[in-house]
């Protein structure tokens, strides 16, 4: 999992710490040199506010884009390029951001990528390791776990299930330390960070996913409030079926 070159694929900053911050540190002890590349803002579009403050939104798309830039300086991470794609749209930017993940692999010439896993934690979490799955064939890509919702309950850190080849990484106390602290640094996100656990992270070579399917039975970490009745802006009502099926499609396609 460790290479001279790692590019992490990061869905939305915040991913890079929740699920591979200790692992970045150890790569950069051994002297690695590691790059992330930003997918979306992470911040919602104008058009789910309840109501639409295009300057609002302009504001929080800065402040999480600086708070990624706190985190990197401090992780020793150089980023290749943030998007403006807001958060929960990246299955609709497929091509582009493809595009985006060839040209870094093509520029850095990374010796293994990390990716978020397949795991239903967010729906943009599951499209970044399908656009990974693409590039498969050209340079090694590990998946890191975040949280899911497998058996009904919030697992953070944990793959759904064991494929063979998982890596847990036993964080210390002071790579919690740094953890937690790192976390901190993303003050605009910590109602949703509350759930991440900081004692251990855990990564495992890419398996052949069937994107078709949802990554485990029943319901997905970012469907289980789908039964509010009405549209909230910090819920994201997009159905699993759906992303699985622009997901399929597109990677026909492009196959």
């Amino acid at each position: 999992m460790f290479a001279d070159r790692i590019l992490v694929l990061i869905p939305h900053p915040d991913d890079e710490v929740v699920g591979c911050a200790a692992a970045i540190a150890r790569a950069r002890a051994q002297g690695a040199a590691v790059h992330g590349l930003y997918l979306t803002t992470g911040v919602p579009g104008v058009e789910v506010a309840w109501r639409p403050d295009p300057a609002g939104t302009a504001a929080r798309v800065a402040r999480r884009r600086a708070e990624a830039l706190a985190a990197a300086e401090r992780l020793g991470i150089t980023p290749v390029a943030f998007s403006d794609r807001p958060t929960r749209t990246l299955r609709l930017h497929m091509a582009d951001a493809l595009a985006e993940l060839r040209g870094a692999v093509d520029r850095l010439r990374p010796g293994v990528v990390w990716a978020p896993a397949y795991e239903g934690g967010h729906q943009d979490h599951d499209v970044a390791n399908a656009l990974a799955s693409l590039i498969a064939p050209t340079v090694p890509v590990w998946e890191y776990a975040e949280y899911n919702n497998a058996g009904g309950r919030t697992r953070s850190q944990d793959f759904p299930d064991a494929r063979g080849g998982e890596t847990v990484l036993a964080l210390t106390d002071a790579e919690q330390a740094e953890k937690r602290a790192l976390l901190d640094l993303y003050e605009s996100e910590r109602g949703n960070l509350a759930h991440i656990r900081s004692g251990r992270e855990a990564f495992r070579p890419l398996p052949a996913h069937d994107y078709a399917l949802p990554p485990h039975p029943g319901t997905l970490f970012y469907a289980r409030f789908h039964w509010v009745p009405f549209r909230h802006p910090r819920i994201d009502f997009t159905k699993p079926a759906t992303v699985s099926r622009v997901v399929t499609a597109f990677m026909e396609r492009v196959r």
